[in-house]
């Protein structure tokens, strides 16, 4: 791989830099970023990891094998329009946008394009991103490669059909917001119970770095695991029954179909408005 393009440069665009240039997937000179109209953002990251910007697109694409489409997605139809003259037909087209199908990014396009889809959350700015990739069927087996090797840079990545990335989306695209979310009771009851604010953060923290290591390595389930803390009448139990009384477990399901749906009403939302100003792409 020669030349990566990044259109967007915000939060997930600098951890997917970040990653693909630490591990040594690609040096800073051989990374393009553009924006709408941030520049001092640009210059930013220029600074941070040596790569190049422009708002030129003949310059940005000239001689790229892929392109990262990271911009919003209300923003992606009339990015696609502007930048579509100079795509080429064994250009990779990588978009990491919530909800906006392969067929939709095709539409505002105006033609076939290769497009692979990839849902990473925010802990790749960790390097610890769960990642689920699909492709459609113009993206060929060294292209699937390269989109594998971009996102593993930044974590655990995975195939999919395109089909079950609304779901990944609200499984593991929001995941991290719902463990912070339980963070920030846990966090909570510690003032409530008289733990200091720094303490209680790092006791929470380990604790939930020992339970991810103990799903990792244990081939026991997350039940047995539960269980094996839970002794009868013992303290967890009480403190579980409380959870058990107010739906937690059921609350949680409910959350993540709730994402899950919100994310594919947004890319319906986006194909109709799209349908209103494109025509079909031509066989």
């Amino acid at each position: 791989m020669k030349k990566l393009v990044f259109i967007g440069a915000g939060a997930m665009a600098e951890a997917l830099m970040s990653g693909i240039i630490e591990n040594k997937l690609l040096g800073g000179g051989q990374v393009w970023v553009t924006n709408r109209q941030n520049q001092k953002r640009l210059d930013q990251l220029k600074a941070s990891y040596g790569v190049n910007a422009s708002y030129k697109y003949d310059e940005l694409f000239r001689d790229a094998d892929a392109v990262i489409l990271a911009m919003k997605p209300k923003d992606a139809a009339s990015a696609i329009a502007e930048f579509t003259p100079f795509l080429t037909d064994s250009l990779l087209v990588i978009s990491v946008l919530a909800g906006v199908s392969s067929e939709t990014i095709e539409k505002a396009a105006g033609r076939q394009l290769a497009v692979a889809r990839a849902m990473p959350n925010t802990s790749a700015a960790v390097n610890k991103s769960a990642t689920a990739i699909s492709t459609n069927e113009r993206v060929t087996e060294t292209q699937k490669g390269l989109a594998k090797e971009l996102f593993d840079t930044v974590g655990l990545t995975a195939f999919v059909k395109e089909q079950q990335l609304d779901a990944v989306t609200g499984l593991s695209g929001s995941g991290p917001a719902y463990i912070y979310y339980l963070v920030e009771a846990m966090e909570k009851s510690a003032a409530e119970i008289g733990i200091e604010q720094q303490l209680a953060k790092a006791l929470i923290v380990q604790t939930l770095l020992g339970a991810a290591e103990m799903l990792t390595k244990s081939e026991k389930d997350p039940k047995q695991l539960r269980m094996e803390v839970t002794s009868p009448g013992g303290t967890t139990e009480a403190g579980i029954s409380i959870l058990e009384k107010h739906g937690v477990q059921d609350a949680m399901v409910a959350c993540i179909m709730q994402a899950a749906a919100h994310s594919r009403k947004m890319g319906e939302m986006l194909s109709i408005e799209l349908n209103k100003e494109w025509q079909p792409i031509k066989s």
